[in-house]
């Protein structure tokens, strides 16, 4: 009988519901009322958001300075940022997607430092960062990533020699999580997709990861059950409502613990190069290979006779497809068949799209990994991988 252990880590304070937006300015005032905003390039704005979020913080006294985040964040921007801020900051707050998120947890990583991010990143940097920060808040716009419940930022350095690396600690998760579904009502259908098949590659690779533990095994499963309700309704029924942007939000704040606890798998040793060498959105890039990854790893588990991995398999394809069937070979099927299913309907972009061919296979192989993956794919399967997608 296997025994329960694990540890679990810092979380952050989360206020999650519709409206939460409200109690930002009273998190705020915890540690002062000065504070950069770090917002993306447009859609707050388009949706009068960001009107109404500098009302509340300006009937509270709050002051404030506006950075505006366009796209994954690059070791330049952040450097940029933080040695452009010459006034004192209290809180560091970010409204947004993952990016956004992640732009501004590095920020509140480095004003401290007023050194190169770049030095502090994994395996690119050749310093051990400290843990000082100023304070956090996450606000999430969409529901992908689970940063808002992270202790890492992951920074690009964009081009066919690129990174993508990240900066952690176990202080960098963010202090307060305020998740309001009210905020991603009238997110686009493709961003919707794109984040919400990250949230669900981070779901399903956590639960079966190598790392995993019966406390992210019940959060995963949870996950994937609210995934399952609300996915197909906002996508591909285009039901646009607060009731299923919360499960999606729920799911991708989930993922975020389940990720940092358990680890991931393949998708994502994938996701990293093709996001550095080809400047792919992260949540593409995981929509476009979970399918073709999945199949190649429970067909690896079933050729090797594995049992326990398969059962976790089965276990995913019960919470989020129709099967009932009482074989595991039937509902891992099932599984593919609707991963499979999705990405065609909601029009994954493929590799190719990206500029990617085959004569980048190799060096995208070399820069991946099987992570967590419950079994470990070698090159020739995570080839075929590729060209599945390509």
């Amino acid at each position: 009988m296997e025994e329960v252990k694990f540890t679990l880590g810092r979380l952050p304070l989360t206020v999650f519901s519709q409206g939460a937006i409200a109690t930002l300015p009273e998190h705020i005032k915890k540690y002062g009322t000065r504070i950069l905003l770090v917002v993306g390039k447009s859609s707050l704005q388009e949706s009068g958001a960001l009107e109404r979020i500098e009302l509340l913080l300006n009937q509270n006294g709050i002051i404030y300075n506006i950075v505006n985040s366009a796209g994954e964040p690059t070791v330049e921007r952040i450097d940029s940022i933080v040695e452009s801020i010459n006034h004192k900051v209290d809180v560091v707050v970010s409204i947004g997607g993952g990016s956004v998120i992640d732009t501004g947890k590095a920020i509140s990583a480095m004003i401290p430092v007023k050194k190169s991010v770049a030095d502090y990143l994994e395996v690119v940097g050749t310093k051990q960062h400290s843990g000082e920060k100023i304070p956090f808040i996450a606000l999430p716009t969409t529901a992908g990533t689970g940063s808002e419940a992270t202790k890492n930022a992951v920074i690009s350095k964009p081009g066919k020699n690129g990174f993508k690396r990240s900066i952690r600690h176990n202080n960098f998760v963010p202090d307060v999580a305020i998740i309001d579904p009210q905020l991603q009502t009238g997110t686009p259908l493709s961003v919707t997709a794109a984040s919400g098949l990250d949230a669900l590659t981070q779901l399903i690779e956590s639960y079966v990861s190598t790392n995993s533990n019966p406390f992210t095994d019940a959060l995963a499963l949870s996950g994937i059950e609210k995934f399952a309700i609300s996915f197909n309704a906002l996508c591909i029924e285009k039901q646009d409502t607060v009731f299923h942007r919360a499960n999606m939000a729920y799911a991708a704040y989930i993922s975020g613990i389940t990720l940092a606890h358990a680890g991931l798998g393949v998708v994502h040793g994938l996701a990293s190069p093709l996001g550095a060498f080809f400047g792919m959105p992260h949540g593409i890039a995981c929509g476009t290979i979970l399918a073709a990854a999945t199949k190649a790893t429970i067909q690896k588990l079933q050729n090797m006779g594995d049992s326990y991995y398969i059962k976790k398999y089965a276990a995913v394809a019960k919470a989020l497809t129709s099967c009932t069937d009482m074989s595991h070979s039937h509902c891992c099927n099932a599984l593919i068949s609707t991963l499979e299913k999705w990405i065609e309907m909601l029009k994954i972009p493929r590799l190719s799209e990206y500029g990617v061919t085959q004569e980048d296979f190799p060096a995208i192989i070399r820069d991946a990994g099987n992570k967590n993956n419950p079994v470990s794919l070698d090159e020739q399967e995570v080839l075929q991988v590729l060209e599945e997608r390509l």
